[in-house]
């Protein structure tokens, strides 16, 4: 996997488990640390479709990549829906605008 996105990956995760693991008072805190980071690790991987030879044309083609697949071992279940629907945005070439982003 790209160390990038390996990264990315990494730091999402934690700030995953920090934002299960909140008290009240540090809830949005860390809750806008989380969506800071799942959407860099997003870019990380727009990025790195952008220089692959031959993209994907599905999000089922996408998922099968072994990057990806990867990537989908490692996600909470609650995070798989949002992640491949960013994922089929990506394949498809658009870019979800920041007030559109989940909140």
């Amino acid at each position: 996997m790209d160390t990038t996105i390996e990264r990315a990956l990494g730091v999402m995760l934690e700030n995953w488990d920090r934002l299960k693991k909140s008290q009240e008072d540090d809830a949005e805190e860390d809750a806008n640390q989380f969506e800071a980071s799942f959407y860099a690790l997003i870019d990380e991987i727009r990025d790195w479709f952008a220089g692959l030879e031959e993209a994907p044309k599905s999000l089922d083609e996408a998922v099968r990549l072994p990057e990806m697949e990867q990537i989908l071992k490692r996600l909470p279940g609650e995070l798989v829906l949002n992640f491949e629907t960013e994922l089929e945005l990506i394949v498809e070439g658009e870019t979800r605008e920041e007030d559109e982003r989940y909140d």
